[in-house]
């Protein structure tokens, strides 16, 4: 597989620069040298990686957990376009063949120039939403990158999970684990796609755009009314994991779009209508914010928690044994599950 790249990194988009949105906060980098062992299990989720994701540089010692609510977290209103591409270019976590790299499209041609690509065009090849942290693939190499959309799509054809991603939930699902199913739409709604269940979808519904959902789940830790999940999407739809936890009544914390359909009467959480709930700032009870050790203030900021965290990937030939990436949790992420006591189990 010549020419690929993975990153891991946290994607909100904050501002406009060069008439595309732009990642507002990026976290970390991990870069694959030549020396590599086997990855440790993370949180209990499961196989060990190939590939441990060494930090390309000397990290940093957190303060105080009330210092630092959202340790790891940059801003890009900090950042200059060059210093923005000094920390993707630092987050590379794999390379295969010639350097190649994922970025925001607007700095491709700065981070290009910055990893000695030689005019060589970047790919995006697979990308979580815009508000998750994990890995990103890049290739260089169109043949590459044709070749690894295929396999995404026949895997979703053949109902196969190629990602993995780990989400705190405000909420503790009713079974251990199972699999969500949902038809969902894109609404455009006050300027903004926000997505939208629907129910019993005609065949209307479907050639107009609606799209049958799936996912798997399985909880690996809880606390504090809390839970750690384990999050398998077996189909592609824009915000699918968030909206599928919110189903569930368990709105991943962070969520501050979809997590208002999901209202609390006496204790008991029940789904308001989504095409009457008006998008707001996820509300925490004074318990969580005590035990998260944050502000009613900083509550409104808490960054959305939901990572990919391991990529399946074929082998670059046809013999060779299937890859598997991981990505570690971001800082904010772990000093969560800290303050939670979302351990192993």
């Amino acid at each position: 597989m010549g020419g690929a790249a993975l990153l891991h990194m946290r994607a909100v988009l904050a501002q406009e620069m060069g008439g595309r949105r732009v990642l507002g906060r990026v976290w970390g980098g991990w870069w694959r040298g030549p020396g590599l062992c086997a990855a440790p299990k993370t949180a209990d989720f499961g196989t060990e990686g190939r590939h441990h994701l060494q930090p390309r540089g000397p990290s940093k010692r957190s303060g105080p957990l009330e210092e630092q609510p959202f340790p790891g977290l940059l801003r890009s209103e900090n950042l200059s376009r060059e210093e923005l591409v000094d920390v993707l270019r630092a987050a590379v976590v794999d390379q295969k063949g010639k350097p190649g790299e994922l970025t925001l499209l607007s700095v491709l041609p700065e981070l290009s120039q910055g990893l000695g690509l030689r005019g060589r065009q970047l790919q995006l090849v697979h990308a979580s939403g815009k508000e998750t942290s994990g890995l990103v693939l890049l290739s260089t190499c169109p043949q590459t990158a044709s070749h690894l959309q295929k396999f995404f799509i026949h895997s979703r054809r053949s109902q196969r999970p190629t990602a993995t991603y780990c989400a705190v939930t405000d909420g503790i699902p009713a079974t251990s684990e199972g699999k969500i199913q949902a038809a969902l739409k894109l609404e455009h709604t006050d300027g903004v796609d926000l997505v939208v269940p629907v129910k019993s979808p005609s065949r209307k519904d479907i050639l107009e755009g609606v799209k049958r959902t799936l996912s798997h789940f399985r909880v690996v830790a809880t606390g504090s009314g809390c839970a750690l999940v384990q999050l398998q999407p077996l189909t592609a739809f824009p915000s699918q994991l968030q909206v599928h936890m919110v189903l569930e009544l368990c709105p991943v914390l962070g969520d501050h779009t979809y997590s208002a359909r999901v209202g609390t009467v006496l204790g008991q959480r029940f789904l308001l209508p989504a095409a009457s709930t008006k998008t707001q700032r996820q509300v925490l009870d004074e318990a969580l914010l005590r035990r998260l050790r944050l502000s009613p203030s900083q509550a409104t900021r808490l960054p959305l928690h939901l990572h990919l965290h391991r990529l399946h990937l074929p082998g670059a030939r046809p013999r060779d044994a299937p890859l598997e990436l991981l990505a570690p949790l971001p800082p904010y992420f772990s000093r969560t599950l800290q303050c939670l006591g979302l351990g192993q189990q």
